[in-house]
Formats: C-alpha cells, sequence, structure tokens
C-alpha cells in the first residue's frame, strides 16, 4: 500500500513495501521490498486542466514550475502566482495560478495531451507542436574541466535516495563548475525528474554558471527541455539518440553521452569541456 508522509522530501513517503520473494544464488527468501511509487498528475492552470502527466508524488511544485517553463507556458517563475495542491483518491491535482497573459497564451494553443511515454511526444496534434526545435544559439560561457564532470558522476549514485531504496528512479541533478551537486531530483520518469531539477533550479535562483547530469539516456526532449531553460551543457549516464544530437548542435549545446567513470563520449560543442591530457 502507498505510504503518504508529511515529508514530502523523504523517500520513504513515495514508496510502496511489498512482500517479495527473492531468489538469489540459488536459494529463496521472504521479504518485504520498497518500489518507487508513481501516480497521475494533473496540471491544471487557472481552473482548465491542461495535462495529466504520470510521475512519482515528489516535489510536485517543482514540476509544476519545470513544467511550465520547459513547455514554454511560462517564460520565468514570476509567471506563476500560486500553486495549490489537491490529493485525490486517484492521484494529485496541482492547481496553477497563471498571470493573464500567459493564460491568454495557453488558451491559443492548448492541445490535448494525455501523459508522455518513452517517446515524448505523445498528445501533439501535429508535427509542429511535437517537434520545438530551441533556435537561439548559446554562447560559449566558461569552459568545464572534465575533472568536475568525472567528481559529478561519483557523487550522483550517493545522493539518489530514493533509487538507494527502490533502484527504480532517475535523476537529474544541477551541478556547478567545481562538479558540486547542488540540486538532485528523482522520478520514474527522466523527463519528469528534469522538469523537477529545472523547476527547482528556477525557484531556488541557482547560480547560472554550472551543467545537468542525468543518469538517463539523452533524448531529444531530454534536450529540447534543458535547452529552453538555458542550460549550455547536459551529460547522460547513458546514450543519446539521433535527434538529440542534431538538436544540440542546432542551438550551440554541449551533449555528452555514456558519463561514466573516467569516460565519456562529446557529441556537440566540445570546445565547453576542458580536458587534460594523460601523461
Amino acid at each position: 500500500m502507498f505510504r503518504a508522509a508529511a515529508d514530502a522530501d523523504s523517500a520513504l513517503a513515495v514508496c510502496s513495501e511489498y512482500p517479495v520473494i527473492r531468489w538469489e544464488n540459488g536459494q529463496t527468501r521472504a521479504l518485504e521490498d520498497h518500489v518507487a511509487e508513481e501516480m497521475p498528475v494533473a496540471l491544471v492552470y487557472n481552473g482548465i486542466s491542461h495535462a495529466v502527466m504520470l510521475a512519482t508524488p515528489q516535489d510536485l511544485e517543482d514540476f509544476a514550475f519545470g513544467f511550465s517553463l520547459t513547455e514554454g507556458i511560462i517564460g520565468r517563475p514570476q509567471d506563476i502566482y500560486d500553486i495549490e495542491t489537491f490529493p485525490r483518491i486517484d492521484g494529485v491535482e496541482l492547481r496553477i495560478t497563471l498571470a493573464s497573459e500567459q493564460f491568454q497564451m495557453l488558451k491559443l494553443r492548448r492541445r490535448s495531451m494525455t501523459g508522455r511515454t518513452g517517446c515524448g511526444l505523445c498528445g501533439a496534434e501535429s508535427l509542429e507542436q511535437a517537434m520545438r526545435i530551441p533556435t537561439n544559439v548559446m554562447p560559449l560561457g566558461t569552459r568545464i574541466p572534465a575533472s568536475s564532470l568525472e567528481k559529478a558522476i561519483e557523487e550522483i549514485g550517493r545522493q539518489q535516495q530514493l533509487q538507494l531504496l527502490t533502484g527504480g528512479t532517475h535523476a537529474c541533478a544541477w551541478i556547478d563548475n567545481d562538479g558540486s551537486i547542488k540540486l538532485l531530483r528523482e522520478d520514474v520518469g527522466r523527463h519528469n525528474a528534469l522538469d523537477k531539477l529545472i523547476g527547482a533550479i528556477a525557484r531556488s535562483g541557482a547560480g547560472a554558471d554550472g551543467f545537468v547530469l542525468t543518469t538517463s539516456r539523452a533524448s531529444y526532449e531530454m534536450v529540447q527541455k534543458t535547452a529552453s531553460a538555458g542550460i549550455p551543457l547536459l551529460a547522460a549516464m547513458s546514450a543519446a539518440t539521433g535527434l538529440a544530437i542534431r538538436v544540440a548542435q542546432g542551438c550551440g549545446m554541449t551533449l555528452i553521452g555514456f558519463a561514466r567513470h573516467r569516460k565519456h563520449v562529446i557529441y556537440s560543442c566540445p570546445e565547453r569541456v576542458l580536458h587534460e591530457e594523460a601523461t
């Protein structure tokens, strides 16, 4: 049964516990196992339901801000006046109060959208809606030492509290140029984890210099969301897709894949990364 807890940031608050039979090394044993929870989360803007996403019910205000920013519903956090969370029997409703100008724009382009799958495009009514390609080319800015990426890769697993408990979530982290993890958000969905992180960055006023490290693959939508937040570097611990690479190249974002211990692959804009060659 799903556990509710007053501490929304506690990993146990968004887990379920089930009796299981574990088989290991030729032996079976009965135990209680924690699994990550997911539920429908409805985003309702000024009384009108816009989207229903399946997400881990944690850091939902960050999710509302991040989703609104990366979907182009708002241009800055100040465009949201209020967020109220209403638990339902079958999910959670986020009632978001938008500035009138943003709400009018949303009504003009509003479309039916019932949660995204791994492709990230479900619910779009046209190719133009589905493919929101970033056009602004990002300036080079501060160069990031490869050692900073290495430091973050070594640390991220220790800070994934929900993953450590369940083994079933993705994480996205905001890393400063020294490689320190400043913010981290988790979710069963990689897109949701990124939206939560972007929302947390926007709400906290975290420094402009830094990059995103994700434990997932780098799909088109992961690049699009990162670029829409003005973040010039996305490092993924898994693979990148061809479309993600082309979009990153087009908007001047540095895209890194297979970010593992002492190795990574740079697909675009390698000049942002400083490497010290081994001697």
